[in-house]
């Protein structure tokens, strides 16, 4: 007998009315968290047939991973500003405050269901973490090419962790969200200087 060819999934649905989905995913992952957003839910909120949106997606994990991408105004990939301190700029300045109490709240729910869900972590990392840490490779890559940063500084494969660490530092230790302003501040105080820019 000869292979089943698979083919990917055709997107039958217009780019707006994707985008209707996807909002509404994160609202109820806002309203329910990952636990308690169904698939029948999202049919409900989104007047869709569960049908499709499996057809789709494949279930809820690659759903709530492709919305919250969406969600995404710029890309790291898209950020090149001739400068590594522009770069970083660039990144703040890409959502605004509210927009990023927004998203730290909506991470915080996903984080604690990450461990009890690894399609969710496995979805997470392929369609949001992974092209994210290659945006930010690039952009350190070319602060390396220009000069900016030495290749053998042993900070550069720790950006991330930093970058991460001032976001989930800030709710622990002073109970607020990071917002631009601490972003600022804490890339000119911590990771610029540890990259010896």
């Amino acid at each position: 007998m000869g292979e089943v060819a698979t083919s990917p999934r055709r997107s039958r649905i217009s780019p707006e009315r994707e985008a209707e989905l996807y909002e509404a995913v994160l609202d109820l992952l806002r309203e329910v968290g990952y636990e308690g957003l169904t698939m029948d839910a999202v049919a409900a909120r989104t007047r869709s047939s569960k049908a499709t949106l499996y057809r789709q997606w494949g279930g809820k994990p690659e759903l709530v991973a492709r919305a919250l991408r969406h969600n995404k105004p710029v890309s790291m990939a898209d950020i090149d500003t001739g400068s590594l301190r522009g770069d970083f700029e660039a990144m703040v300045a890409r959502s605004d405050d509210c927009r990023m109490e927004e998203d730290a709240a909506l991470m915080r729910g996903l984080f604690h269901a990450i461990h009890d869900n690894p399609e969710l972590h496995r979805a997470l990392r392929d369609l949001l973490i992974e092209p994210e840490l290659t945006g930010l490779n690039e952009l350190l890559r070319r602060a390396v090419a220009r000069g900016e940063i030495a290749a053998d500084n042993p900070a550069l494969e720790y950006v991330i962790h930093m970058l991460v660490g001032g976001f989930a530092a800030r709710e622990i230790i002073e109970e607020r969200p990071a917002d631009q302003e601490f972003l600022r501040s804490y890339i000119d105080a911590v990771i610029l200087p540890a990259l010896g820019v």
